[in-house]
């Protein structure tokens, strides 16, 4: 064949072309897929693995934060168990030790100190569970008997991110001071073998039942896990003081008079102790009602400013009262009035707002101070520490007003957006929390009556008179509190 000039050359390109493309397919065929070069496949492997470890990291980041967490909301209810026992023991002995005369100082301290290690003993035994195992309507069941499954795991139902173990102690420390509450009623005249007794039985019958009711999953009071009459309890006023107040009443008629009273002067032998006594439970109550949000946040801040606020007014309340009608007011009726605010406010400080907190505070000095200064002289019942003109009264008064005052923007239980209160425009609460104090009264007033009848017949409730003028000290327990011819 044979050309000349361009035309040659330009018939020579399609061939060229042909031999090319039949020598290097892929250098005119390439895909991305397959044609990456070592520096590409690098690139894509470690655009693969970015995500990857990007994953791990946040994973990591997110256990580490619920880890912190955990140990705040941890440390805090550690914390606020210890100011509960505290509120037994110093608080509430040295506070109705000085209330009571010289020769009882150390019978009515014995009988908290005791039930600091009795009950502590039935707790492990069978009071947790009754309290919070389970899901029935009225009582627990056997599933934690002996702390069975009580350990470093949380239990979702009640505190997500605290062991289970210190949810059970925290609550150990409520059910330790609401019998040795009742003591104040029979102070001076009951024996310690009948108090015993009668409170062991006390704390199975009437205490755990009303516990699992209002706090326990499922109870028939419970607001928050699915119980039939929601009734708002963030701390016990419903549990702790209308059963104790209410108890001590029954108590108080039952086994009658002291030797003397009205007619003998029966004034505190030392308002000192009192004194010391009653701050010791303010400061505790901090932990008692702020701890019940059972964690390190922001609820719990608000329930300890509700709890100051509602004693400090409730201190004054009951002193502006006590000044109007004596023209002075006295050291024991701020501290009772400072008491009976704790009491009324403690059913309410994880619902209300500080305003509200003053208001239910200052009630509630006022009535108590009318209860205990009025009602009691018009009936003549010897309640002799006002075990129920402070926490029977004040309790109710504080579980009704939280029906009132409650709402959604400091604690949405209902859910959010939800009206939980009065406030909220949820009068119906209202109603919910009555049906609660009265469940709780009759409750209270039944297996008290019950159970003294029962404990009588066994070893008797009351010491002989000679060893009720002689002194409990003495007469129970073989010593004195005060060796004054040391």
């Amino acid at each position: 064949m044979k050309c000349a000039g361009w035309k040659c050359s330009f018939s020579l390109v399609p061939v060229l072309g042909a031999i090319l493309l039949a020598v290097f397919p892929l250098s005119a065929q390439q895909t991305p897929a397959t044609s990456a070069t070592p520096s590409t496949t690098a690139t894509s492997a470690a655009t693969t693995e970015l995500p990857k470890a990007v994953n791990e990291k946040l994973a990591q980041l997110d256990k580490d934060v619920k880890a912190a967490q955990s140990s705040a909301d941890n440390a805090w209810m550690l914390v606020s168990a210890a100011l509960v026992l505290m509120m037994t023991g110093p608080g509430l002995a040295l506070f109705y030790g000085g209330l009571v005369r010289r020769k009882n100082t150390l019978a009515i301290m014995m009988q908290s100190f005791a039930l600091m290690a009795l009950i502590t003993v039935m707790w492990a035994l069978v009071g947790y569970s009754l309290c919070f195992g389970g899901d029935g309507q009225f009582i627990g069941s056997f599933e934690h008997a002996f702390l069975r499954g009580v350990g470093a795991d949380p239990n979702p139902d009640y505190a997500g991110t605290i062991p289970q173990m210190t949810f059970m102690v925290y609550q150990l420390m409520f059910a330790i001071i609401t019998p040795a509450l009742i003591t104040g009623a029979t102070a001076e005249r009951m024996k310690f073998s009948g108090t015993v007794l009668f409170l062991t039985l006390w704390f199975l019958v009437v205490y755990a039942p009303l516990a699992h009711m209002v706090w326990g999953k499922g109870g028939l009071l419970n607001a928050s896990l699915g119980g039939k009459f929601p009734t708002l309890d963030f701390a016990g006023g419903t549990v702790v003081h209308i059963s104790s107040g209410v108890s001590a009443l029954v108590c108080a008629l039952y086994l009658g008079k002291r030797s003397g009273y009205p007619k003998q002067p029966m004034p505190p032998h030392s308002l000192v102790l009192s004194f010391i006594g009653a701050c010791l439970l303010w400061v505790g109550w901090f932990g008692f009602n702020a701890g019940s949000a059972l964690a390190a946040s922001s609820l719990a801040t608000s329930a300890f400013v509700a709890t100051h606020f509602a004693a400090a007014a409730a201190a004054l309340g009951w002193s502006a009262a006590e000044w109007l009608k004596n023209g002075r007011a006295s050291a024991l009726g701020a501290i009772s009035g400072a008491v009976a605010g704790l009491v009324a406010i403690t059913p309410a400080a994880g619902f209300v707002a500080p305003m509200p907190a003053l208001a239910i505070g200052l009630i509630a000095g006022v009535v108590c101070y009318w209860m205990v200064t009025k009602v009691k002289a018009i009936f003549e019942y010897d309640d002799a520490l006002d075990a129920f003109g402070v926490h029977g009264a004040g309790g109710t008064i504080g579980a009704l007003l939280t029906g009132v005052f409650a709402q959604q923007v400091i604690n949405p239980i209902f859910g959010a957006g939800k009206a939980v209160g009065g406030l909220d425009g949820h009068w119906g609460q209202v109603g919910n929390q009555l049906v609660g104090v009265l469940i709780a009264w009759v409750f209270a007033l039944v297996g008290t009556l019950v159970l003294l009848k029962i404990v009588d017949l066994l070893t008797g409730v009351r010491v002989p008179e000679e060893h009720e003028i002689e002194g409990l000290d003495i007469t129970q327990h073989g010593e004195e509190a005060y060796n004054l011819e040391s």
